[in-house]
């Protein structure tokens, strides 16, 4: 286990809760590769960017198989992701698709890419994305679907994967102050401080609080922890919140 090699891939490294995650890694000593549609603007000797559009399958599917080709991945963060808001009258079937492309497609590539790596180290951790949002949340058909079936896929990995060392998590984040959280919720804006009021520790979410949590679960000590689902919500998924 001390000596698996540190090499995380992070979807969704270029902002955000993505870019907080690779930060804190790269201050673990972990060699991180960052999947997303844009360069990281890290500066760091141990940080790799592979530029893709993960709603893409097949250019996730050359981004994977580079992947595997470069590096010797032991540790797998699947954050990319988008949201599309509507109301059930308004939801476009086109955005369902895109988000189960994004949010569980391009999970089962990366993964299946990576998988002989963890296999041959007897040793992994995944660790998916989801959402506060999965369980439930008004606009967000097509979020919280594909959030809630990475809870399952992720269970389910869990069992499938444990007898060989790989952990398989989920980090369920919200509400976050990012970029794509404000281009819903306006910084600044009454509805962001009458929200902040309204969660049970009284403050946003940091990208910050969010990376701590997939820091515990990608731990090697931590090998006896799998198939868990850890929201980083404020209290939120335990009480009511209105966007």
């Amino acid at each position: 286990m001390s000596s698996a090699p540190r090499v995380a891939a992070v979807t969704g490294g270029s902002a955000g809760i993505g870019k907080a995650i690779c930060a804190d890694l790269l201050a673990q000593g972990y060699e991180v590769i960052s999947l997303a549609r844009r360069a990281p603007d890290i500066d760091h000797p141990k940080l790799h960017g592979i530029e893709v559009d993960l709603m893409d399958r097949a250019a996730t599917a050359e981004a994977a198989a580079e992947l595997a080709r470069r590096f010797e991945v032991t540790t797998l963060i699947h954050n990319a992701g988008v949201i599309r808001a509507a109301l059930l009258p308004d939801v476009q079937l086109g955005d369902l698709d895109a988000l189960v492309d994004l949010h569980l497609g391009a999970a089962v590539q990366l993964a299946q890419a990576v998988l002989p790596a963890m296999r041959a180290q007897r040793f992994g951790r995944i660790v998916l994305m989801s959402s506060r949002a999965a369980v439930g949340l008004a606009t967000r058909t097509s979020y919280s679907a594909t959030k809630a079936g990475m809870i399952g896929m992720a269970r389910t990995w869990a069992l499938e994967l444990a007898p060989e060392g790989i952990m398989v998590n989920v980090v369920a984040p919200g509400p976050i102050r990012t970029d794509m959280f404000h281009d819903v919720v306006a910084a600044g804006s009454d509805k962001e401080r009458a929200l902040a009021a309204s969660i049970p520790v009284r403050r946003l979410g940091e990208s910050e609080d969010v990376a701590r949590a997939v820091r515990f679960f990608v731990e090697p000590a931590n090998g006896f922890v799998t198939g868990q689902v850890l929201y980083v919500c404020g209290g939120t998924s335990v009480g009511s919140l209105a966007l």
